[in-house]
Parts: structure tokens; C-alpha cells; sequence
């Protein structure tokens, strides 16, 4: 007869296990209550209780506990979270058999937003003290989420301005026979209910098109104003654009933030900078993709001292801008064939920040590879902005083997961050509307991340158990 083992629901203790022993020391909730109790949670801007009269209050610290145990386990929801506290063994644990519901977990996160973002820091501080941050090399990124607003109940300029076209049509038709029907009939005049309600829906979608030209935007969900529409998993929906810092000896993200614009070509420095909050310094290069090339944007980390490596757009081809050669003494452009581009113009960029300066081939007609060149009718134009020599200096750099090996390892330090939050850990879109909402669970996010990988170094003995 084979020995099998099955629960004993008769078995008594006489001295029960005591609550310290329900999880093993290498649980994450061990690293969890480790890493809390060594904030200063005060320091950081919770809301602390000022009073102590009425029924005791659930302390921060715990409830901070609560929620980041919660994003380490993909458990995102208030109420989901409330019932893993009485189901969860570690959260259980963690909590000390406290239940706090979702509305107490949801008020704590409402009311300490800000306080929560800097957690994020404190992570970050904790494993660059433990020397596991390297400043060499750090890869920016960014990827779009989805927002809780819906493409289906958005405004979209297009689709609205057609609607009030038939509605002008309707109501001018509904004008012009009233008029007729006036003159041959007697009483007061009365606007029709149909007719009222046109003019209110027109006035409703006259409305929105300002709302949509003060934003800037073609597209705009009344729900969720901040959201834009951009490419999200390879469909447009309202969403917001994520971003982060990795470094590349750890995989760590040591900066992270939410924005609302789809492109990314003007937050490469932005980024640098919160790694510079956040750490004190910046690595000794940063790389980027293409998303991120912006003359202006590489002029700036000039500027303030950064070292980056920019992915450059496509550069194929004898005649592609840069094998022109700007004399800028001289004010003119050479194209590879030594032909002089001679000033023409001054005009606004796309994003009508800076001039550009304009310089046009005058000999095309006679070129024998004009066709090669350009297909413009009037020739080979050639612009110039105030920060093409910034361009120059990062072709040339680029030029380096060492600077295209490290250029080239950017995908595999930032890529399988994204791929680990979206696939792992199972956030494809944000349970939170505004963008002040977002960026605290990003924020959350992006600790939740990096809490999981030090767990796992804690476990090895790499980081101290008391930090």
C-alpha cells in the first residue's frame, strides 16, 4: 500500500507558527518590508496621520508595502489588490493579517502621488550605493501604452467637420422653409425640436474643433484630454509615450517618464538630465535610436556637457545630405560633384522653432546627373539649421568602430525592458487616466522592475540584506 500524504484538516497545534515563519527568507515579501522600512516615508511626502483621536488608520509604510508587492505580481487593481490581501500568503504576510480594502488602497494612492514617483528614486540610489549602477554606457528609449480613453468615443477633426457641414445644410434647408412657410402663415414663430437639437450638436462639435486647434491636435477623446492618438502594439489609439533610461551594466532603469507627444526626437537631453536627479551624474555615453535625431537635441547635449550617440537616418546614396559640404565662411553648400549651392532663402522649420538657411543649386539644367540628384523641379536645394555643425560632429564620431559597437548594443540593454513590463509583467495599457496618472504608475512600473531584479541579487547575496 503506497504512503500518500493529504491534508489533515483535524490537525491542531499547540503552540501555532508564528506569523514570521509564513514565508521563506528569500521571499520577496522579506525584500519588500526590507526596502520600505528603509525609506523615509515622511521625507518622501506621504501623508502622515497628524491626529490620534478616532479609529486607528492604516499606516503608509504598510500600505506602500501593499501596492508594490502588488506590481511585483502584476496585480494592479485596487480591489484585486484587496482580495490578494486575504487570499496572497506574501501579501498576508506582509500586511500582518491587516485587510485593508480597495477604497483605502485606492485613497492612499490618490493622495500620495507625488510621493510615490520619488520611490522610483530610491531604488535607483540603492543599487548605485551598491556599486551595481555602471555609468558607462545607458540606452534611452521609449515605447507607446495605450490609454484607458477610447478611440470610438474620441473627436477626430475629420470625421467632425463633415458632420458639420451636413449639419449647416440641414439647418439652412430647415431655415429657408420656415421662411417661406412665415410668410404664409399666421402665430408666433417657434424654432423646431429637431432643429434646436442641431444647433446645439453644432455648437457642441464647434466646440471641440477649437479644443483640438488649441491642443494642436486632429484628435481628441472628451474622457481623457491628455491622451493623444499614436501607434500603440500596431494599431492608433489614445495613448501615451513611455520612456526610460537603462544602464547597461545591470539592465537597471535608473530614469523613467511619461509624455504625451508620439515623438521623441526632443527628449533625449529631458532624459539625461532626470538620470543626472537621480544619480548626480550622467553615464559617459547615452544611446538613442533614430526616434531621437534632432539637430537642435544634439546641440543641446553639447551644450550641457553630455556625450550621446544618436542612431542617424539613413545615409545611403552619393547624393544624400550629408555628403554636401556647408561652408559656412564662405555661406554656401558644395555638392560631391564640386558644384557651389549659392544662398536663396530663409524659412521656418516644420515645427516652426528656429530658420533654416535654404541654398539651391543654380546649374542643374546642365548637371549630367540632375536626375540622380533631386527630382525637384526647380533642382537640388540644400537647408541648413543654426545647429548643423552639431550633426557634423556626430557624423564624425560615428566614424569610430568603439562608438558603432556601443551604438549597436542600445537594443539589447533597453528592448527587453519593454518586452519584460508588456510580456512578464502584463501591462499593455494604463488603468489610470491623466498624464499625472500615468506617470505614477509608470513610476510604479519602473520600480516594481527594478525591485524584481535586486530581489533576485539580494537573494544571491550581491546587495546586503539591509541594504
Amino acid at each position: 500500500m503506497r504512503n500518500e500524504k493529504r491534508a489533515d484538516y483535524s490537525e491542531r497545534w499547540l503552540l501555532p507558527p508564528a506569523l514570521e515563519d509564513w514565508v521563506g527568507a528569500d521571499h520577496p515579501a522579506r525584500f519588500i518590508r526590507a526596502f520600505v522600512d528603509g525609506l523615509d516615508m515622511k521625507a518622501l511626502g506621504f501623508k502622515m496621520r497628524e491626529t490620534e483621536e478616532g479609529a486607528p488608520s492604516y499606516a503608509p509604510d504598510l500600505l506602500l508595502k501593499a501596492w508594490l508587492y502588488g506590481y511585483m505580481q502584476r496585480i494592479r487593481s485596487s480591489r484585486d489588490l484587496e482580495r490578494a490581501c486575504r487570499e496572497n500568503i506574501g501579501l498576508i504576510w506582509l500586511t500582518g493579517r491587516n485587510e485593508p480594502d480597495h477604497n483605502t488602497l485606492w485613497r492612499f494612492w490618490r493622495d500620495n502621488n507625488s510621493a510615490l514617483r520619488k520611490v522610483f528614486k530610491q531604488g535607483v540610489v540603492i543599487a548605485a550605493r551598491a556599486k551595481l549602477v555602471g555609468m558607462v554606457v545607458h540606452a534611452v528609449d521609449g515605447t507607446k501604452i495605450a490609454a484607458q480613453a477610447s478611440k470610438r468615443t474620441g473627436w477626430h477633426r475629420g470625421e467632425m467637420e463633415k458632420i458639420l457641414k451636413r449639419i449647416d445644410a440641414s439647418i439652412d434647408k430647415a431655415m429657408k422653409e420656415m421662411e417661406a412657410a412665415e410668410g404664409s402663415e399666421t402665430g408666433e414663430y417657434r424654432l423646431s425640436e429637431e432643429l434646436s437639437d442641431e444647433k446645439k450638436l453644432r455648437e457642441t462639435i464647434k466646440k471641440a474643433l477649437e479644443e483640438m486647434a488649441e491642443a494642436g491636435t486632429e484628435h481628441i477623446n472628451p474622457n481623457e484630454p491628455e491622451a493623444r492618438m499614436m501607434k500603440c502594439d500596431g494599431v492608433k489609439r489614445f495613448g501615451y509615450n513611455a520612456q526610460v533610461v537603462v544602464d547597461g551594466q545591470s539592465g537597471l532603469i535608473v530614469a523613467g517618464d511619461v509624455v504625451s507627444d508620439q515623438s521623441d526626437n526632443h527628449l533625449l537631453v529631458p532624459m539625461i538630465k532626470q538620470v543626472e536627479e537621480n544619480l548626480k551624474e550622467a553615464a559617459q555615453e547615452t544611446v538613442a535610436d533614430g526616434g531621437y535625431f534632432a539637430a537642435e537635441e544634439l546641440w543641446r547635449a553639447e551644450q550641457t556637457g553630455h556625450s550621446v550617440l544618436v542612431r542617424l537616418r539613413n545615409q545611403e546614396g552619393e547624393y544624400h545630405t550629408s555628403r554636401f559640404y556647408y561652408d559656412e565662411r564662405k555661406d554656401c553648400c558644395v555638392c560631391p560633384r564640386g558644384e557651389t549651392l549659392e544662398f536663396a532663402r530663409t524659412k521656418l522649420n516644420r515645427q516652426r522653432k528656429h530658420m533654416l538657411r535654404v541654398y539651391q543649386c543654380r546649374v542643374f539644367n546642365t548637371c549630367p546627373v540632375r536626375w540622380e540628384c533631386s527630382s525637384a523641379a526647380d533642382g537640388r536645394s540644400i537647408e541648413i539649421s543654426p545647429y548643423h555643425q552639431a550633426v557634423v560632429r556626430q557624423r564624425k564620431k560615428q566614424q569610430n568602430p568603439d562608438k558603432q559597437d556601443t551604438l549597436k548594443r542600445r537594443m539589447a540593454i533597453v528592448e527587453p525592458v519593454f518586452a519584460q513590463i508588456k510580456q512578464c509583467m502584463g501591462f499593455r495599457r494604463w488603468t489610470l487616466r491623466s498624464t499625472e496618472g500615468v506617470k505614477t504608475q509608470w513610476s510604479l512600473l519602473c520600480t516594481a522592475f527594478n525591485l524584481r531584479k535586486l530581489h533576485r541579487l539580494w537573494i544571491e547575496g550581491v546587495l546586503a540584506k539591509n541594504f
